[in-house]
């Protein structure tokens, strides 16, 4: 049975292997255009950074350097139910000088197509075991009026022990703005 975390809240990863699905929807009474969200990962390091451009995956880069972060692909238009994306971890393979993942969800073009996370809603980020059973579930009902990204979750790694924590953090700056936090 998943466990449903509010913002905040922390669980214990015991898998080794599992995938991270990200989802949404967007609102019926949109801009006229179509919403095209996009999942990112950074892979940071003790010091709060990326060691380098390979430590950020995202639909141009699919695979962190070791491995051990897969990125499934874009999805162009979250259609559907479930997960719009999803992102396969490997702990076991996992470079000792990542500290912690990060995913952030951001609007593309949303300055252009004036979008929000205001318009979007069923939002979610949940871990999945090999079997396809959810261990943890953190869905955002927070409204994110202004921001066009927003950091969903992250896994961190302390005294070797790998955890789960639901961020639920927006920004206004796009993606840029996270680049400009973990780079």
């Amino acid at each position: 049975m998943a466990i449903n975390l509010e913002k905040g809240q922390r669980q214990s990863i015991e898998a080794p292997k599992f995938i991270v699905g990200l989802g949404w929807d967007s609102n019926s009474s949109s801009t006229g255009e179509g919403f095209d969200l996009d999942a990112s990962v950074f892979l940071v390091g003790a010091n709060g950074k990326i060691p380098n451009d390979n430590h950020f995956v995202y639909y141009n880069n699919l695979k962190s350097p070791d491995g051990a972060v897969t990125h499934t692909g874009d999805n162009l238009t979250g259609a559907g139910d479930g997960d719009d994306e999803k992102i396969q971890i490997d702990l076991s393979t996992i470079s000792p000088d990542v500290n912690e993942i990060c995913f952030v969800v951001t609007i593309h073009h949303a300055d252009t197509r004036r979008q929000n996370f205001g318009q979007i809603r069923n939002s979610f980020i949940r871990i999945i075991d090999q079997t396809n059973t959810e261990l943890v579930k953190y869905e955002l009902d927070e409204d994110f009026s202004i921001e066009t990204a927003v950091e969903f979750g992250r896994i961190y790694k302390r005294n070797n022990e790998w955890k789960f924590e639901a961020v639920g953090i927006g920004m206004k700056g796009g993606l840029q703005d996270y680049l400009n936090k973990y780079n």
